[in-house]
């Protein structure tokens, strides 16, 4: 039988080792997919936020390395992501730390634990991250490939997702210590609450306010903010309708005219922020770090208990904000 991980299912015998050893290697191979450099799965997934983004071409590459789209690799965008596997290191130091943010150890599944820190030069620790999969033997004498093939699907993408959801959580947590940029007022005073664009101008005007914010924050921290500096909007996706209009809205309803929009923002869009209240406008990069030590590895071991073949896959990765002033939380009411 032709499968999704194993090019041939009827080639395997889980009770030769060397066979069984040549399972958890395409196994190993396909856990590790979207870490591979250059992979079509990385540049698909750091392209585009949600399944609904990506054309229909980069949904056949997907399918084909069996990418489903639960989780997303934007935050690579925002943090600055090094690599640090086959090094010996335990973790990495960010200097000059104001007030910060950082990610404690969960398990996969887990919500993360955001901690704060402070001090001239900080260590952000690189922690195991690690779930476990159990494939009932039963499955395998039945020939039921297709249904051991999913749960590892499904393993990956939870592991995957815990990943990404704990730098998003980064982020959102930085209400109440960051910039937190009310709702601006529409310019002009005049404008009704009914006008077509009230809500769009009062939104690209809270947009540059928390760029206007973030500069004036950065100016003296030697991270080269300037007024030609890129920004990032990140947005839960069911404001991206509404945060288009805001950022191409013109100062005039005629071709040619000049836009509200005074800052270079690149908008993003995913469904991992946990409100639809708020979004974020970011200074990338500088003091927002995180470091992969481990990408995921797995181990396993028959149970003769449960008759089943127990893996356990392991990450080992940290991150943080080191100054929360590179972010504003906007609201839009």
């Amino acid at each position: 039988m032709k499968g999704r991980i194993i090019a041939d299912w009827n080639k395997v015998d889980f009770k030769d080792r060397t066979s069984r050893a040549k399972v958890v290697g395409a196994l190993q191979y396909f856990m590790r997919q979207p870490d591979t450099k250059d992979s079509p799965v990385r540049r698909a997934l750091q392209a585009f936020a949600t399944k609904g983004d990506f054309p229909a071409e980069l949904l056949q590459v997907l399918e084909k390395f069996h990418a489903v789209a639960d989780y997303d690799l934007g935050y690579e965008s925002i943090f600055d992501i090094r690599d640090f596997g086959g090094t010996n290191v335990s973790g990495f130091k960010i200097s000059n730390v104001a007030h910060g943010l950082t990610f404690g150890k969960v398990l996969t599944g887990e919500k993360a634990k955001i901690y704060k820190f402070s001090g001239a030069v900080t260590e952000v620790t690189f922690d195991m991250y690690g779930g476990g999969l159990m494939w009932d033997r039963k499955l395998i004498d039945d020939a039921q490939y297709w249904t051991l093939e999913d749960n590892a699907i499904a393993f990956r993408n939870a592991a995957y997702y815990s990943r990404a959801a704990n730098f998003y959580a980064l982020i959102e947590a930085v209400a109440g210590t960051g910039n937190a940029q009310s709702w601006a007022a529409v310019t002009p005073a005049s404008v009704a609450t009914s006008d077509k664009d009230y809500d769009a101008i009062r939104d690209v005007n809270t947009i540059n306010a928390a760029c206007l914010a973030i500069l004036a924050d950065l100016k003296d921290d030697g991270v080269n903010a300037n007024a030609n500096s890129q920004f990032i909007l990140l947005a839960p996706v069911a404001l991206k309708s509404r945060i288009l209009r805001s950022l191409a809205l013109l100062q005039q309803s005629f071709a040619g005219s000049a836009q509200h929009l005074a800052f270079n923002i690149t908008p993003m869009f995913t469904l991992m922020l946990s409100s639809n209240s708020y979004y974020y406008v970011l200074f990338p990069k500088a003091k927002m770090k995180g470091g992969y030590r481990m990408d995921l590895t797995i181990f396993d071991q028959f149970d003769i208990t449960a008759y089943a073949d127990t893996m356990v896959g392991w990450q080992r990765y940290g991150g943080a904000i080191g100054d929360v002033d590179q972010v504003a939380r906007c609201a839009i009411a």
